[in-house]
């Protein structure tokens, strides 16, 4: 079979791992004890999933406090980042598996010779959490994370950093998202985009090439004719 002349891109969260739903605990616990209120799934979703963590806790926890007329400094903020994540961790550890047809479907890409990045607005510790328990690694040429990127999604910096470090053209790119920024982020970047359902509705996920429940469903064959449309 020739070489398919495209390469792909994935998001981490919510797209190789299905973990939305404890970040979203880990969130709502910060909030809850930190005098934020409660945080809806709405809100979530639309404002924090996809966004790096780090630009969240800076919007929302960084403002001055009433009392003193002080915000909190850079060492608490990353203090919080700590706690949010490590109790994203704990919970979620038990759980950690790859989305179903991951792993057969990123060896079908690497045995027809797609090159792979993952683009992601999580900390390499987090990325490390994921990746030492599920053995897909050396399947991605190129890894950016949150800490490489000065503009955070929907902004294209990330997907076409992405791109540049696998020397390909955005136009041959694909990207696999699950997230509305992520989505945005990708369609900036002028890129065909594969919309994966775990967090959002297939309607929600607008505007993509294409939607899917889970990996099983893809073949290489079927991404490679989203670029002879």
């Amino acid at each position: 079979m020739q070489t398919p002349s495209f390469a792909a891109l994935f998001d981490m969260d919510g797209t190789l791992i299905d973990n939305t739903p404890y970040h979203f605990r880990s969130w709502q616990a910060l909030y809850k004890k930190y005098g934020k209120g409660g945080l809806t799934k709405e809100t979530y979703y639309k404002q924090i999933s996809g966004v790096p963590v780090m630009e969240t806790i800076r919007r929302v926890f960084g403002e001055p406090a009433c009392r003193t007329g002080r915000g909190r400094d850079e060492a608490q903020l990353k203090a919080l980042l700590n706690e949010k994540e490590e109790y994203y961790r704990e919970i979620y550890a038990p759980y950690l598996a790859p989305i179903n047809g991951l792993e057969n479907f990123l060896t079908g890409l690497k045995n027809a010779g797609v090159k792979m990045a993952m683009g992601t607005s999580a900390t390499v510790a987090d990325i490390d959490f994921v990746l030492n328990k599920i053995p897909i690694r050396d399947d991605f040429n190129v890894i950016i994370n949150a800490s490489m990127v000065t503009k955070p999604k929907p902004d294209p910096q990330v997907y076409l950093k992405a791109a540049h470090g696998l020397n390909m053209p955005p136009e041959r790119c694909v990207v696999f998202e699950d997230s509305l920024a992520g989505i945005k982020s990708a369609n900036n970047a002028g890129m065909k985009v594969v919309g994966i359902s775990t967090s959002h509705t297939a309607a929600e996920l607008q505007p993509v090439n294409l939607v899917i429940n889970d990996y099983s469903e893809l073949t290489v064959q079927k991404i490679a004719i989203l670029f002879e449309e």
